[in-house]
């Protein structure tokens, strides 16, 4: 592993999102991979840098580059989550967010508006770009990339059984999944053929999540019959998830074992169209 995080330090500060559009019915999103909060926002917290990067994403938005459409967000989920439904996207309390105290003021009424307008703004976005799609393929494949914790007793502390964390984790809470089956079974077996440091990757549906984020319902509700959203949560066997130190080789493999996947989920999205 590296020995120090370099955090989008070269980043625009007040960037909310990269759009990257391509001719292709397949998107990847990695809406919790930033770290940015607003300045003054950041004054307003009692929870430091690393315990916001301990809940965040990072480097998710690497396993979406070589997806033809994408979005990545810049901003911490803990200033607004954008896989929450609005009325729970700012953590105000402690049950909202591991029973972390994000606040040691908490952000006025001006402030929560502005923070739900960002969160609008990134669903009309997203809507806007997929009804695009829609027109263009008819059918769509949504990668929704997410990470997980799996060394919640501490740094020296236990790991969570293999039994009840995977690899990758396959949500599909809000999908019809008898509809899009013909999508997902291939998607996740071509994943299960993948290797990360010349081991089989171990990749299981609703295990350690059911996928219940609000970006997979929004996509479902709004484009029943032609978006299918699969969330795939990596557990961070490519990081130290208590010092935010990356693993480039597991990565590197990673993201390969996506790439893997798009021709198949190409393939079968054509047999519905």
């Amino acid at each position: 592993m590296e020995n120090s995080v370099s955090l989008s330090n070269e980043l625009d500060p007040s960037e909310l999102w990269a759009l990257r559009v391509g001719a292709s019915p397949l998107v990847g999103t990695a809406i919790h991979d930033g770290h940015a909060v607003w300045p003054h926002l950041s004054n307003l917290m009692s929870l430091n840098e690393a315990g916001r990067l301990r809940e965040e994403d990072p480097f998710t938005a690497e396993f979406v580059e070589d997806i033809p459409t994408s979005i990545v967000v810049r901003r911490s989920r803990f200033e607004v989550d954008l896989n929450r439904a609005p009325e729970g996207a700012i953590y105000l309390s402690p049950d909202q967010a591991w029973g972390l105290d994000v606040w040691r003021k908490k952000p006025s009424e001006a402030e929560i508006a502005r923070l739900l307008n960002q969160h609008a703004r990134y669903y009309a976005l997203l809507r806007h770009i997929l009804t695009d799609i829609e027109s263009s393929f008819e059918n769509f494949a949504v990668l929704d990339m997410h990470s997980y914790n799996h060394r919640r007793s501490g740094p020296d502390g236990l790991q969570t059984p293999q039994d009840d964390a995977p690899d990758i984790n396959i949500g599909t809470f809000s999908m019809d999944r008898d509809r899009w089956a013909h999508v997902l079974d291939p998607f996740i077996a071509s994943l299960s053929e993948a290797k990360v440091q010349g081991r089989p990757l171990d990749v299981r549906e609703n295990v350690a999540f059911a996928g219940k984020g609000e970006q997979t319902r929004f996509i479902h509700e709004h484009f029943p019959k032609t978006g299918c959203a699969i969330a795939v949560e990596f557990k961070k066997i490519f990081m130290d998830e208590w010092t935010g130190v990356p693993d480039r080789e597991v990565i590197a493999d990673l993201r390969r074992a996506v790439a893997s996947t798009l021709p198949v989920l190409e393939a079968a999205l054509r047999e519905r169209a």
